[in-house]
């Protein structure tokens, strides 16, 4: 089921972003095969493992390399995050494997490129924001930047750019018949998504103070407010009819609408809304806005946010061996997704997988035997 049935990935297991990507192809329907190096006993907070099957193999010898050739050989997809040159020491550089199979579309994923002066440099989510601007302008003014997790730049610039790169690679192929290498970099990917910011600054609309611009915490209409019951409300009326109609909900009578973007009137406007906003608890204003188009939402925590009434209406999120985890997304009209199944040990298919390329009993014994397949504890 889902739209990407019928299509073959060969994910080379790594962390972070590349397993969230084969996680999402696996999740649309496409048959993903996780090459491990090492087995891993079944772990169902391992949810980027979910959908997936995979096949733990010693990559360093002459038959673990050829099996993965094979795996290869039929494959649609490859995608792997190493380090620049990891692949290519291991034999499996886009140059041997695009011999094997000329119609492969081979995604890579690193931080900073596959080339360029920190290609083999180390590096995570918050340097890659560092260098793109994008850092700077995140945090309270007069206060040190503060990284948003590690959600923009490994996932939204990595992530989302590999899986951009490698569907549009896919649709090439098409009219082409050929396969090709797609780089993404995570670094690439932020400064992609900047063309907004990038607009204000050269409209002098964007200043490099933190927390004094639209979108940074800076306007009193787009940020959170403490309730009386030590929780928050995140608010955001940007468009002036429903900053109007927030104003109302408030009882700010007093407030005129037509001050909404006078920079000067801001500090003023905050300290309102935040003595407004702490003399009533957050269940009592999140009623209070109930079915408005005030955008004023509560703050939830990672627990309770499934339980909020709009993910349940849409079955957002689901649970698989007691392991709450967001459904499939997005959602299709008629290539509909199944329910995830649950992440397994990474030698839990090798031998599935291997008779599947045509390998004996005996032969699959003898791979195991010789250590070329390798086996969790608790398989032996």
């Amino acid at each position: 089921m889902g739209p990407l049935n019928g299509i073959s990935v060969i994910e080379f297991a790594g962390l972070g972003p590349c397993p969230l990507a084969g996680q999402l192809l696996a999740d649309l329907g496409a048959n993903v095969i996780s090459i491990e190096r090492h087995a891993i006993d079944d772990n169902p907070a391992d949810i980027n493992r979910r959908n997936k099957r995979s096949i733990a193999i010693n990559l360093k010898s002459e038959a673990g390399l050829s099996i993965a050739k094979q795996l290869l050989q039929s494959a649609d997809v490859l995608i792997e995050g190493f380090r620049p040159g990891v692949m290519e020491k291991l034999g499996l550089g886009p140059e041997p494997v695009q011999t094997i199979n000329p119609t492969l579309v081979y995604g890579r994923i690193t931080g900073w490129g596959q080339t360029g002066n920190l290609a083999q440099t180390a590096g995570h989510d918050i340097n890659y924001l560092s260098l793109t601007g994008a850092l700077h302008a995140m945090g309270e003014k007069d206060r040190l930047p503060m990284p948003p997790l590690n959600l923009v730049a490994d996932y939204g610039g990595g992530t989302l750019f590999l899986l951009f790169g490698v569907l549009a690679a896919l649709l090439e192929r098409q009219s082409s018949g050929k396969g090709q290498v797609v780089d993404a970099a995570m670094i690439d990917g932020v400064s992609a998504m900047l063309p907004l910011i990038q607009q204000w600054r050269a409209q002098g609309d964007w200043s490099t103070q933190r927390q004094s611009n639209l979108l940074d915490g800076g306007a009193p209409f787009y940020c959170c407010y403490a309730t009386a019951d030590d929780k928050s409300v995140a608010v955001g009326p940007l468009e002036p009819k429903f900053y109007a109609q927030f104003l109302r909900k408030l009882e700010l009578d007093t407030v005129s609408a037509n001050s909404q973007y006078i920079k000067s009137e801001w500090p003023t406007l905050r300290n309102l809304f935040a003595n407004r906003f702490q003399q009533k608890s957050q269940a009592y204003w999140i009623e209070h806005f109930d079915h408005s188009d005030c955008c004023v939402t509560p703050v939830l925590s990672f627990d309770d946010a499934p339980q909020h009434e709009h993910h349940t209406s849409r079955n957002s999120f689901v649970t698989i061996n007691n392991i709450t985890q967001c459904a499939p997304v997005p959602r299709f009209s008629r290539t509909i997704t199944d329910k995830p199944k649950a992440p397994v040990g990474t030698d839990t298919h090798s031998k599935e997988i291997l008779e599947e390329l045509g390998f004996t009993h005996n032969q699959i014994a003898q791979l195991f035997s010789e250590g070329v397949l390798i086996q969790s504890a608790i398989s032996e």
